[in-house]
């Protein structure tokens, strides 16, 4: 390896080093690309009404505002009220578990008792994982200053990249030989209209979960349904894992009061899932990227093993953003033409020859 080569990879290390260190100031960075590629097509929708885009970008930001503002007016006090009954009910429905547990040990037989290990340790630990949520949340609040400078650089970001893309976008196409800059431009596009679809589809299926939730968990009478519907709409976010995690608070709300009641909301949310699946998916799918689960599963885990709850958060819309680079530079533009660029060096060698093999001839003529 020459001195050159050496210098090339430490600086290859540092850099990669550099960026582990910053990763999630660059997760923010990418969520406020994302968020300002949405909004870009309502600010490109409006300037069809000859608005500016400087009045048309205020429009979109207030718009924006205005819902987060009614939200927080209108629902967030009432989500606030139930979680206070939350913390009432909790240690109600562990007591009842409690009870429960006892009623079962008393009527399962010992043997089969034995068998079933750790049923008797069932309340212990749904004690032991409430004190570490609670111990969990804490913490989350502990660091809330962090998170509130994290909120405002993605704000900032945000509104900064929406009012004026086309330098950062320019900036961006020249990191690419100037022959294939035409083609990056392109790519972009195509990562800004999946991104577009995938936020729409997946906000709109958020809302029918959340709705058909709350109706669900009324019509049973189970405790505090705004909260878990609300939970059961934000936890749709995350595809696979998020939809499962919905399910575990009702249910066992549920269960404190009967267990019959436990069986029909694991039902309700069964069912749930499966008018997601066949219906609404199926209606949202023509404007979504189109995501195989097993692949969205395995993002989820592995993004946020690595970058923790934002990682989680941002996983589908990295997955979209790299599936569509691959299939574009790698699939299409690679793979696609791999045989073709054989060919096309196979035939010129062999015009070379040709050519040489003529002037050769020529010479000693």
């Amino acid at each position: 390896m020459s001195f050159g080569q050496l210098i090339s990879f430490v600086a290859f290390v540092i850099s990669l080093y550099i960026i582990w260190q910053i990763r999630q100031i660059i997760l923010v960075i990418f969520a406020a690309i994302v968020l300002a590629t949405i909004l870009n097509q309502l600010v490109q929708f409006l300037q069809k009404f000859r608005l500016k885009r400087g009045i048309a970008v205020g429009i979109s930001v207030i718009f924006v505002f205005a819902i987060l503002a009614g939200f927080f007016v209108l629902i967030v006090p009432r989500i606030i009220d139930q979680l206070q009954q939350f913390g009432d009910v909790m240690p109600m429905a562990l007591e009842r578990l409690r009870t429960w547990n006892n009623w079962l040990q008393g009527v399962i037989p010992e043997q089969l008792l034995e068998n079933i290990r750790g049923l008797r340790y069932l309340t212990q630990g749904l004690q032991a994982w409430l004190n570490q949520l609670i111990n969990n949340f804490f913490s989350l609040v502990s660091r809330s200053f962090s998170i509130a400078l994290g909120i405002l650089l993605f704000i900032a970001l945000s509104i900064m990249l929406l009012a004026n893309p086309t330098p950062y976008r320019q900036g961006f196409t020249l990191l690419f030989p100037a022959f294939y800059r035409q083609r990056i431009d392109e790519i972009l596009n195509k990562c800004g209209a999946s991104l577009t679809g995938w936020f729409k589809g997946t906000l709109l299926t958020m809302l029918l979960i959340g709705i058909l939730s709350y109706i669900g968990l009324s019509l049973l009478n189970v405790p505090l349904p705004l909260v878990n519907a609300a939970l059961a709409g934000i936890l749709e976010f995350i595809p696979n894992v998020g939809p499962t995690l919905s399910v575990i608070p009702p249910t066992l709300l549920a269960l404190s009061q009967a267990p019959i009641k436990a069986a029909a909301v694991v039902a309700l949310y069964f069912g749930i899932q499966q008018v997601e699946s066949l219906i609404v998916v199926p209606l949202v799918m023509k404007t979504q990227a189109s995501l195989q689960p097993a692949v969205t599963l395995v993002s989820v885990v592995i993004f946020g093993r690595f970058f923790g709850f934002l990682g989680v958060f941002l996983a589908v819309p990295l997955v979209i953003v790299l599936q569509t680079w691959v299939q574009e530079i790698l699939v299409k533009d690679v793979l696609n033409n791999w045989q073709q660029s054989r060919k096309n060096n196979h035939r010129e060698k062999i015009l070379v020859a040709a050519n040489s093999k003529h002037n050769l001839d020529s010479s000693n003529g």
